[in-house]
């Protein structure tokens, strides 16, 4: 009798293992494979004028005189990255950076605000497998960071600003923690609902959407994504790293996002030292503060971003 309940506890063990391996991998591609339609430039496009329709007589405002120009870089590990990149003679730039499957022309809206109202030459990234940019899995900030380093000191200026959305914003604390250029004289970081780390955010997301704990398949696909991709979901930390930074910076997050919620915009608020700032757009819901609230938005921006010149 012993030796069957020990078969059957083996075998209930071999199964959850399977089981635990296979969640693993569908979990991983679930969250990191990319949006292949974001290479669609023309759906990107009318989805951008349909949303922002201010942003489609801007853009045909720089395509008359060329100047809304793709660029290219080459990353540190060889990989070709794009970017739009508009130039009007300033000594101010934008960094902006887009959300978790999404690409840069999608967030032109805030690039109108910038190069228009405020002035600045815009650069807008393809994160790493997005958009024009190489790359087969999707980082979640954590190495897009290092990519972002690369555009900041490729296009400094005197005055910079990095501005992020979801998991640009990810990217924007992220980043926001590391050694920067040291010709920039001036960087300020505004953050628009991101997450507190690539861990909280899945495991949030494994709750709401298919009602499991944390164990076991958080762990297992974590070390699976260290294994394939080089970085685990806990070392994917913004809170973590805003705890270094040593920069102002505009905390934005709609008071109803369930995608990243809410809540860990107070803690991220809380963590971070020095100079700050916070609004909750109320009524949004997950990166739709602005969309809901243009003139509250633009004018938090504007202030906070003003306070350079």
């Amino acid at each position: 009798m012993k030796k069957v309940i020990t078969w059957c506890i083996g075998i209930v063990l071999v199964v959850l293992l399977i089981i635990s391996i296979g969640g693993s991998f569908y979990m991983l591609d679930f969250s990191l494979a990319p949006e292949n339609n974001k290479t669609d430039i023309d759906s990107c496009y009318r989805e951008q004028f349909t949303n922002y329709p201010e942003t489609r007589p801007w853009i045909d405002s720089l395509r008359s005189v060329n100047a809304l120009k793709d660029t290219f870089i080459t990353m540190p590990t060889g990989e070709r990255h794009h970017a739009l990149y508009v130039r009007n003679g300033s000594n101010k730039t934008a960094l902006i950076i887009h959300g978790w499957r999404d690409c840069s022309i999608e967030f032109l809206y805030l690039g109108r605000l910038y190069e228009r109202e405020l002035g600045y030459n815009i650069v807008m990234p393809d994160l790493h497998a997005h958009g024009k940019s190489e790359g087969d899995m999707i980082q979640m900030g954590w190495l897009d960071r290092k990519d972002a380093l690369q555009w900041l000191s490729v296009f400094q200026t005197d005055t910079m600003v990095v501005h992020g959305v979801s998991m640009g914003a990810a990217t924007t604390m992220m980043l926001s923690g590391e050694k920067l250029p040291k010709p920039i004289k001036e960087i300020r970081f505004v953050e628009d609902c991101g997450y507190t780390s690539a861990w909280d955010e899945f495991a949030a997301q494994l709750k709401e959407q298919f009602g499991l704990p944390e164990f076991p398949l958080m762990y297992s696909t974590s070390l699976l994504c260290k294994i394939r991709n080089g970085w685990s979901f806990g070392e994917a930390s913004a809170i973590d790293q805003i705890r270094k930074c040593k920069y102002p910076m505009l905390f934005i997050h709609g008071g109803s996002d369930t995608f990243v919620p809410t809540e860990m915009v107070n803690r991220l608020y809380e963590a971070k030292p020095g100079k700050k700032d916070m609004w909750i757009a109320e009524g949004a819901e997950h990166a739709e503060s602005y969309l809901r609230h243009r003139e509250e938005y633009v004018e938090h921006v504007k202030r906070f971003v003003k306070c350079m010149e």
